[in-house]
């Protein structure tokens, strides 16, 4: 009797050994045909005698559906090959090593197809420059009627420039402290990861805020204070605020980013918040 299940035995161990490698194979993890498809399938048919009860019979259907599988890789695996012209890189190196150089050349001269490209102003290239030249307004002509408005130059005051927005009542150095605050705060509520969007933080209730914002959030990364991070997959930027103001920016060369603050683009980040 002990005899009799030593073949069941043997043939679970090996289907389930099977589904395994089938497994390895259908999760990328072992190419194809690393697995011998007609000598699994006769692993399959000697022990498919001894399968009597259900659970038996699952573990053989599984087996059958995982080779199925495979096989199919296998089949896409040769289509992708073929269709791609695929050489095997051994194979290649060892035609290589067993040919000439001379012969080597001789298939290199065989399959280049060098571009060439040749340039000259022709008689009727000329004909059609001088015809242009000759259809232009002289500017003499062009200029006859154009009238240039005196400006007056002259001198104004601190108080008219804040009053326009040019200037801050502030110390520059103190607005820039206030900003820099202002963006740790903004990380600690709206952040992840020690960094925040850009348009979260420059972000104003008008269009005109927005921009001095902006402008001053230029000076914070030019000094130190804090540096940009740009997702080009996502057309994503974030700003995160360093601790202590970093010289690196003003003693190391730079690269520049120009980041667009348009009202289209204000406009957008207002109806989204």
């Amino acid at each position: 009797m002990q005899r009799a299940k030593e073949p069941k035995v043997l043939g679970k161990e090996r289907l389930e050994r099977i589904i395994e490698m089938c497994v390895a194979i259908e999760t990328r993890q072992t190419e194809p045909f690393t697995l011998n498809i007609d000598e699994i399938i006769q692993v399959v048919r000697e022990y498919f005698p001894h399968w009597q009860n259900p659970e038996e019979l699952r573990l053989d259907a599984e087996t059958l559906h995982h080779l199925a599988t495979v096989i199919k890789m296998q089949s896409e695996w040769v289509k992708h090959r073929s269709t791609a012209l695929y050489t095997d890189p051994f194979l290649l190196e060892g035609k290589i090593m067993q040919i000439g150089k001379q012969e080597i050349v001789d298939i290199f001269l065989q399959a280049w197809n060098p571009l060439i490209e040749f340039e000259q102003v022709s008689l009727n290239t000329l004909a059609q420059g001088l015809l242009y030249w000759e259809a232009l307004v002289p500017i003499s002509e062009k200029w006859k009627n154009f009238e240039a408005a005196e400006v007056s130059n002259s001198y104004t005051s601190r108080e008219e420039l804040i009053k326009q927005r040019v200037l801050s009542d502030k110390e520059f150095s103190v607005e820039l402290s206030t900003l820099w605050q202002e963006l740790k705060d903004c990380v600690a509520i709206k952040g992840k990861e020690g960094k925040v969007n850009y348009w979260d933080f420059i972000g104003a209730d008008t269009y005109e805020q927005t921009v001095q914002k902006a402008f001053l959030t230029s000076f914070l990364v030019t000094y130190g204070f804090a540096t940009l991070e740009i997702d080009r997959l996502e057309e994503l930027v974030f700003i995160t605020p360093f601790q202590n103001p970093r010289i690196e920016p003003l003693t190391q060369q730079s690269a520049s980013v120009a980041i667009s603050v348009s009202i289209d683009d204000w406009r957008k980040w207002k109806e989204a918040n």
